[in-house]
């Protein structure tokens, strides 16, 4: 029971590694704070925890509104009077476009989501952990990061590189507080976030040709990586096995980046 008593605070836990991460948490003894912006699907984690005997609360807000996010916070230190673990993952693919077809407006909207949404989730959970430490793991990207080939995601790319540079900020600001902050860049993973992408045409006559051997992961012979895999080293970030590492960032990704970089 690693996270034994903990209270996690978990953005976009719908689905995807936020789901993954929010029932390994549980089973670990976490109670749950299960944010997202649609509320069938977080009743549904809430439900499966609750009949493995977990605690959890299903929480509805926009990542990117700092009163929604600020109430969220706050409603889960109600319920369970503390806070000690936050997993900023929540964030979109956008649209994905050349240079000239990206408008400013769909550019406002990936950043928001992902950068603006990391900001707030942390800004206000840092109060209530900064009661007896806790840890912070933000979920980037391969892009952005090592990958810098798929043209198209510059909006996402640029709010994925952005997380890693903010998590550095604060992980020393907040180190004195014995509040660790880390970040985990997953590449091809087995989740839904292709729902929420908008991809423009154009994207294949723009894209640059490179030819890579059979199969894209390495590691896997070219097959996604799980969201369980991801949640596994989450787990390893929010519990004490972890409590020497800050503002450091893993790459989950079966050797992808390595190839495609």
């Amino acid at each position: 029971m690693l996270l034994k008593d903990r209270v996690a605070f978990i953005t976009g836990a719908g689905s995807g590694i936020g789901r993954a991460t929010a029932l390994r948490f549980a089973r670990e003894g976490a109670r749950i704070a299960a944010l997202g912006h649609t509320r069938e699907p977080l009743e549904r984690l809430v439900s499966e925890i609750e009949s493995g005997r977990g605690e959890a609360l299903a929480l509805v807000a926009e990542v990117q509104d700092p009163q929604a996010m600020q109430m969220a916070v706050a409603a889960t230190v109600a319920r369970w009077g503390r806070l000690d673990v936050v997993v900023a993952n929540a964030g979109i693919n956008g649209v994905w476009a050349t240079l000239e077809d990206l408008s400013p407006e769909d550019w406002d909207h990936t950043l928001a989501v992902n950068l603006r949404g990391t900001f707030l989730t942390v800004k206000y959970a840092v109060p209530h952990l900064r009661q007896r430490g806790g840890s912070v793991a933000i979920v980037s990207s391969v892009n952005g990061t090592r990958i810098f080939s798929n043209t198209g995601a510059t909006a996402y790319s640029c709010s994925k590189a952005a997380q890693v540079a903010f998590a550095k900020m604060i992980a020393l600001e907040l180190a004195r507080d014995r509040i660790r902050v880390n970040v985990i860049c997953p590449g091809w993973i087995d989740t839904n976030i292709d729902d929420n992408t908008d991809k423009h045409e154009g994207l294949a006559e723009a894209r640059p040709r490179v030819e890579y051997p059979e199969g894209a992961v390495p590691l896997t012979d070219g097959g996604p990586g799980s969201s369980e895999q991801v949640a596994r080293t989450l787990l390893f970030l929010a519990s004490d096995e972890a409590d020497h590492i800050t503002g450091t960032e893993m790459w989950i990704d079966g050797g992808q980046s390595l190839l495609q970089g």
